[in-house]
């Protein structure tokens, strides 16, 4: 069984730097998981987000640190975290507050 230092992390992790041209500009849908690393719930919510990013080839997955980050959050309007966000063509088309099953974050991204 692998530990967690030597899992390799699938999900992308979007910044101010690079959020426009990994998400905005993307070609695939994009689901993004709002987090932090305080936050409990993110930390259950984060390893089926990473468990998604090792199975989908067909989107793009990534992780926003919302204290590293606060100006996207803001932007999305992200008032509670874990926060999740699928945006395709660059426009928000699905958006869930709080911890979801596998099955309901593949039900977001349609």
């Amino acid at each position: 069984m692998k530990t967690r230092k030597e899992k390799i992390m699938a999900a992308l992790k979007f910044t101010t730097d690079n959020f426009e041209e990994e998400v905005l500009k993307s070609d695939k849908p994009v689901l993004i998981d709002f987090w932090a690393t305080w936050c409990a719930p993110c930390r259950m919510q984060g390893p089926i987000v990473e468990e998604i990013a090792d199975e989908k080839t067909d989107i793009k997955v990534g992780k926003i640190d919302v204290d590293e980050n606060p100006q996207i959050a803001e932007k999305y309007n992200v008032m509670s975290i874990p926060t999740l966000i699928v945006i395709k063509n660059g426009e928000v088309v699905n958006q869930a507050v709080g911890v979801h099953s596998k099955q309901q974050i593949l039900d977001m991204l349609g």
